[in-house]
C-alpha cells in the first residue's frame, strides 16, 4: 500500500466487492485482459490507490450518488469510496461506446448499494465491540 500524494495523507486500501459465491468481478475483469488493456487496467488502479479522491479526469470520471469509474482508452473499472480512506472496485468491462450502457450502470448501482450496505454492517459490528 502506498501513501497517497500529500503531506500526512492517510494511505487508501483498495479492495473489491465480492459476491456471496466469492467471485470478484473487478480481478475478474482486469485478469482477463491482455497487453496493452490489461497495462492500462492495472496503472488505472495504481494512480488510484497512490490518489485516491484526488484523481480527476480524464482518468476518473463521477457518475452520480457515489459512484465512480476510471476510464482508459477501451476499459472502464467502477469503484465506489468507503469510510476509512477504503476503495472497493466494483467490475469493469470494455468500452464499446462513449456512454455506459443502462443495463451496466443498473448493475453497477445494485453492486454499490451492497457494497455501502455490507460497509454500514460492519461500522455497526464495530462500534459495538
Amino acid at each position: 500500500m502506498r501513501k497517497a500524494k500529500g503531506a500526512g495523507a492517510p494511505p487508501w486500501t483498495i479492495d473489491a466487492y465480492e459476491s456471496d459465491r466469492g467471485d470478484t468481478p473487478a480481478w475478474s475483469f482486469i485478469r482477463s485482459l491482455s497487453g496493452r488493456d490489461k497495462g492500462e487496467a492495472i496503472a488505472l488502479v495504481k494512480l488510484l490507490e497512490e490518489q485516491g479522491n484526488l484523481v480527476r479526469r480524464p482518468q476518473s470520471g463521477a457518475l452520480g450518488d457515489g459512484l465512480f469509474e476510471l476510464r482508459g482508452k477501451q476499459i472502464r473499472l467502477f469503484y465506489v469510496f468507503l469510510p476509512g480512506h477504503v476503495i472497493v472496485l466494483l467490475d469493469g468491462e470494455i468500452k464499446k461506446r462513449d456512454e455506459i450502457p443502462r443495463r451496466t450502470m443498473e448493475r453497477m448501482k445494485e453492486l454499490q448499494a451492497e457494497v455501502v450496505g455490507r460497509g454500514a454492517a460492519r461500522r455497526g459490528r464495530g462500534a459495538s465491540a
